[in-house]
């Protein structure tokens, strides 16, 4: 555990550790990844031929965006089928080539699961929608409408306007949080948590390694669907933050549910459970579960919104130390199909710099597809954006659409970045550098992002300080370097991160007189000898290890 002031930390002893808290996680968005029969649409074939690529990289695990039968009004978060696969990526019985080529690699597969809403093309959802008595009413929210015959609160959508849309067969109004497709379920019904735990079933017994679970925080609503206070603090920036989320968030009853879900996973050997969760760091912790009996992994994204500046970035990393229960794992995370591309947010020489922050905290780190190559946020025209948080809030677009993050992967020079025929229109445009930065090109440029990364992502492998071993901060007041170290095996990796376009000097009594600076964001070639007895100069923007044995 962590002392008071997180200064040191050593992880939870899970000896053997599992694949999940060792390895790192590779989001694929597969609309984007890679196109196996030229429709301009990534698919499930077109990954198993990717599946090379991500293996030599050293990815552990892969986390696949939804692949379930869906109309598409949120790209495969309106699921109208949670026991196959739509058409637009495949078949089952690719699926199933897919888990076992994943296996044969020695890397496991994590699917998203979407427990919270269903599409409305869903037949739950199209039997309850018939009336007012049917035997699957109660597996959604209805309600009748407010005194003025509007809806029946002041509960809103995270992509605009009220979270209630009115059925004219019923006249009564159902909930949802996202668009007017995505009916929210009632999970004060047992039965609804019956089928989706038998859902969940059907792909753990066809191999599925675990889950990351879909706004899992959100899946239970105030009984009395009392109206939300309004947020005297908002900013006027993101329109659903108007309101304090109180009725329709983190409500005690969620646990319950979550310890459901857990329960099933753990009748299947090593399988994980991943819990997207965006709530203040105290609050996160209790996903964990009393005796870590819920997510295996709350997905923690303080890196995603924190400063970036040193002293930030420290605190963050303290308090959250700080806050870990008993045997918790650690988990950390950059980037994902909802946020800016981590370059665009911080630049391509911080977002370096962010990268060996990430795989070399205490921890697991999630990644996302393309960040390895320093992919930007792609330019989307009008008349090309696909988001419907964007198409619905046109005047927030720009700072809430997630099209641009979401462009084809850049394979190489080839028309379309190699990501479909050069025929084909992808279902987003391929960003304007696909020449440059690609996979092709990079893996023969020493010194490029794919070349770093992947260096780094050894060097993590390979090195038990960087992968299981203790933590503490070296230095608490520099304002413009963070320094810590990793110790393990009797072997110390130290960090040292210059978030300054400034050089830096590195000082510290208690370091050894020589020590290896064994990689740099700034591509040193091979590891070498570094005399400290003067301090250590750190170039603008660099990031660096260094070893001690």
């Amino acid at each position: 555990m962590a002392d008071k002031t997180a200064t040191e930390y050593t992880l939870p002893d899970d000896s053997p550790a599992s694949w999940w808290q060792t390895g790192l996680i590779y989001q694929i968005y597969p609309r984007s990844f890679m196109d196996g029969n030229g429709d301009g649409i990534g698919d499930l074939p077109g990954i198993i031929q990717r599946l090379d690529y991500l293996a030599a990289l050293g990815v552990r695990g892969l986390w696949l965006s939804p692949v379930y039968p869906s109309p598409q009004y949120d790209f495969g978060y309106d699921i109208s089928d949670y026991q196959s696969i739509d058409p637009l990526f495949g078949t089952l019985a690719d699926w199933d080539e897919l888990v076992t080529a994943v296996h044969a690699r020695g890397m496991k597969l994590v699917m998203d699961w979407v427990p919270n809403h269903t599409s409305h093309l869903h037949p739950w959802f199209e039997e309850s929608r018939k009336s007012r008595d049917n035997p699957r009413r109660d597996w959604y929210l209805w309600r009748d409408g407010g005194p003025d015959g509007g809806p029946p609160n002041n509960w809103i959508s995270f992509f605009g306007g009220s979270a209630w849309e009115k059925d004219s067969t019923t006249g009564q109004y159902y909930l949802h949080q996202f668009t007017r497709e995505q009916p929210e379920l009632n999970y004060r019904n047992p039965a609804v948590l019956a089928a989706m735990l038998a859902a969940m079933r059907f792909w753990l017994a066809r191999g599925a390694d675990g889950f990351r679970v879909d706004v899992i925080w959100l899946l239970l609503k105030d009984a009395g669907f009392r109206d939300e206070p309004v947020n005297s603090g908002w900013d006027g920036n993101n329109p659903h933050q108007r309101l304090h989320h109180v009725y329709t968030a983190n409500q005690s009853g969620v646990h319950d549910l979550i310890r459901a879900f857990r329960a099933l996973l753990d009748q299947y050997p090593d399988r994980v459970m991943i819990g997207e969760i965006d709530l203040p760091m105290a609050e996160l912790m209790a996903y964990y579960g009393r005796v870590r009996d819920e997510c295996h992994l709350p997905t923690h994204f303080g890196l995603l919104h924190v400063p970036w500046r040193a002293v930030d970035v420290r605190r963050l990393i303290g308090d959250y130390l700080t806050l870990l229960p008993a045997g918790a794992w650690p988990n950390w995370v950059l980037g994902n199909h909802d946020q800016r591309r981590l370059a665009s947010r911080l630049g391509q020489a911080q977002a370096r710099v962010a990268t060996l922050l990430l795989l070399t905290l205490p921890g697991t780190p999630t990644w996302y597809y393309g960040d390895e190559l320093g992919l930007e946020n792609g330019c989307i025209p009008p008349d090309k954006l696909r988001d419907p948080q964007a198409i619905n809030q046109p005047e927030w677009a720009e700072s809430l659409g997630r099209d641009p993050a979401r462009t084809p992967m850049q394979w190489d020079t080839t028309a379309q970045a190699g990501f479909t025929l050069a025929s084909a229109e992808p279902w987003l445009p391929v960003s304007a550098d696909y020449r440059q930065r690609n996979v092709a090109t990079q893996q023969q440029q020493p010194g490029s992002w794919l070349d770093f990364f992947s260096q780094l992502l050894r060097l993590r492998q390979q090195e038990p300080a960087l992968t299981t071993g203790s933590f503490r901060f070296w230095s608490d007041t520099d304002e413009e370097i963070l320094a810590y170290g990793r110790s393990g095996k009797g072997r110390t990796c130290v960090v040292l991160l210059n978030f300054s376009v400034r050089p830096q000097r590195f000082e510290h009594t208690g370091l050894p007189r020589q020590g290896r600076k064994i990689l740099s964001t700034h591509g040193d070639p091979g590891d070498r000898v570094v005399g400290l007895a003067g301090g250590l100069l750190l170039e603008p923007n660099e990031g660096c290890i260094l070893l001690f044995t």
